[in-house]
């Protein structure tokens, strides 16, 4: 899931990026309305964090300028006002939520999971697989893996506690044969600690004891 988070305030900015990335959000920093603007129209979010007292311009204006262009990502504002008038302001702005400060973060992972995510990962011991974005987590630590790599752990995620037939898995490589099918099985078990099994004349498993 990917988060923009804008806050001017660089400690609590700091705190929340690294407990959001601790539970495998994708976090992209904003410090100002105008980054925020770059940033939106480069990428595409899941889910914007918005504070609202951020200077030159306010996080409703933000929001409502988004909403004006046809954007209709989910947003939540984080904010230090709490009277009925700014969370009247904020939800007429377009936002989806409002949580007041100070806050814990806990909360607000809590209320992203629960309102804005479904959770698509696949999981093997201490990994955690998107299957449609194909990264890679181990102990929460995004892994980079080669294309090959990452195309035979797809097949093997997907097919968990099956048999991949050697045919299909040898359709990943550059050059197929049974000695590169062989090495590069060796390196995707080493690189993240994999039970694969050789199924004799048939293909390969990945288990789960």
């Amino acid at each position: 899931m990917k988060i923009l988070l804008l806050e001017d305030n660089q400690t609590l900015h700091k705190s929340l990026k690294a407990y959001l990335e601790m539970e495998l959000f994708r976090v992209f920093s904003a410090f100002s309305a105008e980054e925020a603007y770059t940033l939106t129209y480069n990428e595409k979010f899941d889910l914007y964090i918005f504070d609202v007292n951020l200077g030159v311009e306010n996080g409703f204006n933000v929001l409502k300028a988004l909403r004006a262009s046809g954007d209709e990502t989910p947003a939540i504002y984080i904010t230090a006002l709490t009277d009925i008038v700014s969370m009247t302001q904020g939800f007429n702005a377009g936002a989806d939520d409002y949580i007041k400060k100070p806050f814990d973060p806990e909360e607000l992972v809590l209320r992203i999971k629960s309102r804005y995510i479904v959770d698509n990962l696949l999981y093997y011991k201490d990994i955690a697989y998107n299957p449609v974005t194909k990264e890679v987590y181990q102990s929460k630590k995004l892994v980079h893996l080669s294309s090959i790599l990452s195309g035979l752990f797809h097949l093997f995620m997907v097919n968990k506690n099956r048999v991949v037939s050697t045919d299909i898995l040898l359709d990943e490589l550059l050059s197929p044969n049974a000695n590169a099918l062989r090495v590069n099985m060796s390196k995707l078990k080493a690189k993240l600690n994999l039970d694969i099994k050789n199924i004799k004349g048939v293909g390969y498993m990945l288990e789960e004891l």
